[in-house]
């Protein structure tokens, strides 16, 4: 059996906030963004953040695996929700996977998604899903609020059929800073662009690249694919020139339609590249960040059959975002006045939430041995009116599990960050009824018997402790337009 990639899968929030929007609002005062104002990126909900999206980009890589051959998870990103609370801990239990499971976050920098993937890809025996995810803040105004975006891609790594295996590695670490966040920062400084982009990327950068080649005896004229995550206009062509690597190798950075997206950015353009790479042909992917880091892979025949559009279903599911106030309020960087309704304490009993786990943060119902009564949530006496079996119960996971609309309210008093607050009971196909909030909809989504799936969330947000909840909610699996959500 083959060490190398498995499968793949990446999330792309819904919305995409477009670049001329931000540059409407901030024009009188940075009127030199403009340059900076053609095309899209994509911006996470209120509701989602770098773990949310990794355990999405999670479930498009494993679609229909068995749970239990994931030996490790590891989420890298620069913007982690929790400093002391493992995230990939949180994913662990939104997957669903056993407490046998390994789990580690990977920081530090842009390149920790290439590190992440490298350490998995050297520790051939075991089966580790690496994930990449990122929500980086940015001041209004700023050149990194026109190019940051958020999104998270999703590699599994082991023993089986590989789409691409592993042909050479290699890295190189220098304090090099062209930026940085403090540890109680929400924002990145950054330093002078002409000294990043001449010492940096094509100094450091470059450099490694070459060497990486050398050391794998690859020529540089054979490579078919280079992805390089800088964003920055024409750095990766002189990059490649440098190297002697064909221009045409090139690939799309997807500026225009995501935006950079940090640590998950390499991760990203990875799962896309092997969506549409033909047996035989090389990848270089390049990781950057306080030194570079690259992975010379070569893709394989199984790369046909686990091709499922999965990454151009992405970027076509998506909503235009005209509305920049909205997006200030939900990055936080805009306070508005929310009521008395807002007021309530979002306290979490960390007791009951750890009892719970299963339900809360895996959506685990139960199913009746006997009467095959689906219930959520599972509880010792079943819902059955006809037999009240009790103690009858298996775990009976729902979160895969096709679901649609029976009743739907839209909520304009309760407090909601984006309003007006839609929810209803859906019911699931095969039994299992819940009351869950609607997201990722408009008013023309929301309907009875629409179809929906579930969707890892936040739930809500304990501002006095600094505590996010996590729960599910329902979007709709078509869309009224027809797009797949």
């Amino acid at each position: 059996m083959t060490i190398g990639i498995l499968d793949y899968g990446i999330y792309i929030p819904r919305r995409r906030l477009q670049r001329s929007a931000i540059h409407t609002a901030n024009a009188w005062f940075a009127p030199g963004m403009k340059g900076l104002a053609r095309g899209e990126k994509a911006v996470a909900n209120w509701d989602e953040d770098p773990v949310t999206m990794a355990v999405e980009a999670a479930r498009s890589c494993l679609g229909d695996r068995a749970r239990e051959a994931v030996d490790s998870v590891v989420l890298a990103s620069t913007s982690h929700p929790f400093a002391d609370r493992q995230n990939s801990g949180i994913v662990k239990e939104a997957l669903n996977l056993g407490d046998a499971v390994s789990s580690m976050d990977f920081g530090g920098g842009l390149r920790a998604g290439v590190s992440a993937l490298a350490s998995a890809l050297l520790q051939p025996s075991r089966t580790t899903l690496c994930m990449a995810a990122e929500r980086r803040g940015t001041k209004p105004g700023s050149e990194a609020e026109m190019t940051y975006g958020d999104a998270a891609a999703a590699i599994l790594v082991g023993e089986g059929e590989p789409v691409a295996k592993l042909l050479g590695h290699h890295a190189v670490s220098a304090d090099f800073v062209d930026h940085f966040r403090a540890g109680n920062a929400e924002t990145d400084y950054n330093w002078e662009s002409r000294w990043v982009r001449d010492e940096g990327y094509l100094k450091l950068g470059a450099g490694a690249l070459r060497q990486a080649l050398e050391k794998t005896g690859l020529e540089a004229s054979s490579v078919d694919h280079l992805i390089v995550p800088i964003v920055t206009r024409g750095i990766a062509a002189q990059m490649a020139k440098k190297a002697g690597i064909p221009e045409d190798a090139v690939c799309d950075v997807l500026l225009s339609e995501v935006g950079d997206t940090g640590a998950a950015h390499p991760l990203l353009l990875l799962a896309m590249v092997l969506e549409k790479a033909q047996a035989g042909e090389t990848v270089v992917l390049v990781g950057y960040g306080q030194g570079a880091e690259v992975l010379v892979f070569e893709v394989m025949p199984a790369v046909e059959a686990a091709r499922q559009g999965r990454c151009d279903a992405a970027l076509a599911r998506k909503s235009p975002e005209l509305n920049y106030m909205r997006h200030l309020a939900f990055t936080g960087s805009l306070s508005y006045e929310l009521g008395m309704r807002a007021e309530q304490d979002q306290k979490t009993a960390l007791t009951a939430l750890y009892r719970n786990r299963k339900a809360v943060l895996g959506l685990v119902g139960g199913k009746c041995t006997r009467t095959g009564t689906v219930q959520f949530p599972k509880s010792d006496i079943s819902v059955n009116q006809n037999e009240r079996a009790i103690g009858t119960q298996e775990d009976y996971p729902l979160a895969d599990v096709p679901a649609r609309i029976l009743t739907f309210t839209a909520d304009s008093l309760t407090y909601s960050p984006d309003p007006p607050s839609r929810y209803g009971m859906v019911e699931f196909e095969g039994g299992g009824r819940m009351m869950a909030e609607f997201v990722d909809a408009d008013e023309s989504d929301i309907a009875v018997g629409r179809q929906m799936r579930m969707a890892f969330r936040i739930k809500a947000i304990d501002e006095q402790r600094q505590f996010k909840r996590y729960f599910w909610k329902a979007i709709p699996a078509v869309s009224a337009s027809g797009m797949e959500g």
